[in-house]
């Protein structure tokens, strides 16, 4: 059989203040750059990304895979009606080109919102429905963090999630759709679908699958999945303002009635659990305070998470609330990053390791409230900004994130970067 394998990614926050242009795609920012055709099947291999665990589980079988088109921008604001025209477009032409096509895998993640669609997946999986006719199976792979909707699910025949967050099975579930996709091409029916909207959405501070509610629940998929089930339970992207925003169950079985007990069984695990999703949130000062306290007597690191600016939530990571909060407590023995500012990296370069200098330290993108922090920092280090990732989300990759600093004040590090990847490694 001729599998055609394509990958369109973007998780979109309505409420960041930058969009996901053509060019940051091309870039890939953090992410391998734009590429189409044969190279794909080489440029992934051993790297923690779906698409990749999907070409390992399928080497070896008598199929034939078809390479389309792969993008991916760092998470921003809407996706621009230019970049999601011109990606789509590579990708229904690619598609077309390569016809005859059995089965169609594509690695998405979910939540993507453009300037003209609410449902940027749904409106991509409609398109390739529309080249390929309705018996070709169309599987795809999903982060956690998707926004699942029903035209998601009337176009796609089976939909894979991720299962943890921080997410370092994504090349796991790479291969969990390969194998659901072997079984389509080997014969069996159109799956069953069953799927339960839960009525409320879960902070993203929340969502981890290291810590309750969602270490217990996904512990219960599994085993809910031993009766026959495909079971996924999305956890939503919040930051993603658009009706069909949230959280959703959603199971796949030969036989519905499987399907239906299996979905309608977690659902009721999450429902039951709204409440244990009330985690606190704090403001900068507080956590810095916790942390001074906490590390105070504590044998490892402890890290705050900026939820807010996090460039793998959509922020442009270079607010400078946290940094303002630690150096009011006087912190000591802290470090940030990222603080993404092009010009902070330039001036630093220019002026050498070692030397004092002012600078104005983010703050450039205008969020209510936060601005610049100027202030005497010594240049630390200095880098190109390029290496390979060794650790369990971004194995694999070889990061390119422009000339960094480090920078100090007082007893405050803070790494300044030219581009946005998340601080996952």
């Amino acid at each position: 059989m001729r599998v055609a394998v394509g990958w369109f990614q973007h998780e979109t926050n309505t409420f960041a203040p930058s969009k996901a242009t053509f060019d940051r795609f091309n870039q890939g920012e953090g992410w391998p750059p734009l590429q189409r055709g044969s190279d794909i099947l080489d440029t992934f291999d051993g790297i923690n990304i779906p698409i990749s665990g999907f070409i390992a589980a399928m080497k070896g079988s008598r199929h034939t895979l078809v390479p389309l088109t792969w993008a991916a921008a760092s998470p921003s604001a809407h996706v621009t009606e230019d970049a999601f025209e011109r990606i789509g477009a590579m990708i229904v032409n690619d598609l077309k080109a390569a016809k005859p096509i059995d089965a169609v895998y594509l690695d998405l993640h979910g939540a993507m919102v453009t300037e003209h669609f609410d449902d940027g997946e749904g409106e991509l999986l409609a398109r390739v429905r529309a080249v390929v006719g309705e018996e070709v199976p169309i599987v795809a792979s999903l982060d956690l963090h998707v926004n699942v909707t029903r035209k998601m699910q009337a176009n796609a025949t089976a939909m894979i999630a991720y299962r943890t967050y921080p997410h370092i099975d994504m090349a796991d579930t790479g291969g969990r759709a390969a194998a659901v996709l072997k079984r389509l091409l080997d014969g069996a029916p159109r799956p069953k679908l069953a799927s339960v909207r839960l009525p409320f959405l879960i902070p993203l501070q929340a969502q981890s699958t290291m810590m309750e509610p969602n270490s217990g629940i996904y512990r219960e998929l599994e085993r809910l999945e031993a009766n026959g089930a495909v079971l996924s339970y999305a956890t939503g992207f919040p930051a993603a303002d658009f009706p069909e925003c949230g959280p959703v169950v959603f199971a796949y079985a030969d036989d519905d009635s499987i399907a239906r007990d299996a979905a309608d069984k977690l659902s009721n695990i999450v429902n039951e659990a709204e409440s244990d999703y009330d985690c606190p949130v704090y403001d900068p000062g507080e956590a810095v305070r916790k942390a001074m306290s906490i590390a105070a007597n504590a044998s490892r690191p402890v890290i705050i998470a900026d939820t807010q600016d996090n460039p793998g939530a959509g922020g442009n990571s270079d607010t400078t609330g946290m940094l303002r909060a630690l150096v009011e407590n006087h912190a000591q023995h802290a470090a940030i990053g990222l603080i993404v500012d092009r010009e902070a990296a330039k001036i630093a370069h220019a002026v050498g390791e070692g030397a004092e200098v002012e600078i104005s330290l983010g703050g450039k993108s205008r969020i209510p409230g936060d601005a610049p922090f100027k202030a005497q920092f010594q240049v630390e280090r200095l880098s190109e900004g390029k290496f390979a990732c060794t650790g369990p989300f971004y194995r694999g990759f070889q990061m390119d994130i422009g000339p960094c600093a480090c920078l100090r004040i007082g007893g405050v590090r803070i790494v300044v970067a030219c581009d946005k990847p998340q601080m996952a490694d």
